[in-house]
C-alpha cells in the first residue's frame, strides 16, 4: 500500500517538475547582460562573439535549447559550466556535501530547540515562561539571517578579538575545526525555522489539549508529562512535520547569502558566482537540484503522515 501511494505522489510530482524545468530555464536568460559578452569582456570583435556563441549552443532557438538540455538532464548531464568548463554534475558533487551538511544542521538546530520550547509554552500557557519564549520567537522571526550573521562576526571580533576560522577546513583534516566552523552557521540559519516551528507547536499543542479524550486522560490521573507528550504531542505534531517540509526551500535559500558570509565552498555560494557570471548550465543545474530536492521532502513528508497517526489512510 506505501509503494503504490509513493508511485501516485512521484507521478503527481512530474507535472510539477516540468513546469519547474521550465521555469528554471528560463528565469537565467532574463538576467540582464550576456555570458558570452562577460567572457570576452576584452574583446570588441563581433566575429569572436558569435562563434563562442555558436560553440556554446546558445544562437539556437530558445525551444530547441530546452528540448535538449531536458533530454541531457533526465540522463543526469547537466552540461558544462561556462567558465570552468567543467562537467556541472562533477562541480556539484564537490560542492553538495557542504551544503547539505548545513543544512542538516541547521534543521535539527530548528528542531531540537522548536519542538522542547514550543511544548514548554503550551504546557505552561500565559505563564512567564510562555511570554518570553513568545517574544524570542518574535523576534526570531523578525532578525535577517545576513544581519546576525554581521552581527556574530563583528561583535566578537570587537569584544574579545576572536572571529570564525576563514579557509574552510575539511573533515577529515580536523573533525573538530570542521563541526564548530559549519556549527555558527547552522544556529544562524536554524533561528527564524525554530521560531516558526516553535509557535506552530505550541498553538497545535494547545488546540489538543483542549480536547475531551485529554480531558480524559487528566481525569484518569496520568501523569502530565504521559499526557503532553504522549497524547497531545503525537496529535499535534503533523502539521509542525508540514511546516519543516515547507521550511526546507527557505533554508536552503539562506544558505547563499550564509556561505558568502563565512566563505564556505557550497552549492548555494557555487550559484551565487554563476549568477554574476551568467552562467546559465550551473544555474539551471542548481535550481533544478533544489526542485527535486523539495518534491522529494515534500514525498517524505506526506509518507510520515501514515506512520505518526494511524488514522490516516494512503
Amino acid at each position: 500500500m506505501l509503494r503504490r501511494y509513493l508511485v501516485r505522489r512521484l507521478l503527481v510530482a512530474v507535472p510539477s517538475l516540468l513546469i519547474a524545468t521550465a521555469i528554471v530555464f528560463t528565469l537565467p536568460r532574463l538576467i540582464p547582460g550576456d555570458a558570452v559578452q562577460l567572457m570576452l569582456a576584452e574583446t570588441s570583435y563581433a566575429k569572436d562573439i558569435d562563434e563562442l556563441r555558436a560553440k556554446l549552443g546558445l544562437d539556437r532557438p530558445f525551444h530547441v535549447q530546452y528540448v535538449e538540455w531536458i533530454g541531457r538532464a533526465a540522463r543526469g548531464d547537466l552540461g558544462e559550466s561556462l567558465w570552468t568548463r567543467r562537467p556541472v554534475v562533477q562541480e556539484l558533487g564537490q560542492r553538495l556535501p557542504v551544503t547539505a551538511e548545513l543544512a542538516l544542521y541547521a534543521t535539527l538546530i530548528a528542531l531540537l530547540i522548536a519542538v522542547p520550547v514550543g511544548v514548554l509554552a503550551a504546557a505552561r500557557q500565559d505563564s512567564l515562561s510562555d511570554y518570553v519564549v513568545r517574544s524570542l520567537a518574535i523576534l526570531g522571526l523578525s532578525v535577517p539571517g545576513f544581519w546576525l550573521a554581521t552581527l556574530l562576526i563583528v561583535l566578537p571580533a570587537i569584544w574579545w578579538g576572536w572571529r570564525p576560522v576563514t579557509g574552510f577546513v575539511e573533515f577529515r583534516a580536523d573533525p573538530l575545526g570542521h563541526v564548530v566552523q559549519i556549527l555558527l552557521p547552522a544556529v544562524i540559519l536554524g533561528v527564524a525555522s525554530a521560531a516558526a516551528l516553535m509557535r506552530l507547536t505550541r498553538g497545535m499543542l494547545l488546540e489538543v489539549l483542549r480536547q475531551d479524550y485529554v480531558r480524559t486522560a487528566w481525569a484518569k490521573g496520568l501523569a502530565e508529562r504521559a499526557v503532553v507528550i504522549k497524547h497531545g504531542l503525537r496529535n499535534a505534531v503533523i502539521p509542525v512535520i508540514t511546516l519543516l517540509g515547507t521550511q526546507l526551500p527557505q533554508i536552503l535559500g539562506g544558505t547563499v547569502v550564509i556561505e558568502t558570509i563565512f566563505g564556505l565552498p557550497g552549492v548555494s555560494r557555487f550559484l551565487f558566482d554563476a549568477i554574476n557570471q551568467r552562467d546559465y548550465p550551473v544555474i539551471q543545474g542548481v535550481n533544478l537540484l533544489v526542485v527535486s530536492t523539495v518534491v522529494l521532502v515534500n514525498l517524505a513528508v506526506d509518507a510520515l503522515y501514515a506512520v505518526l497517526d494511524p488514522r490516516i489512510r494512503y
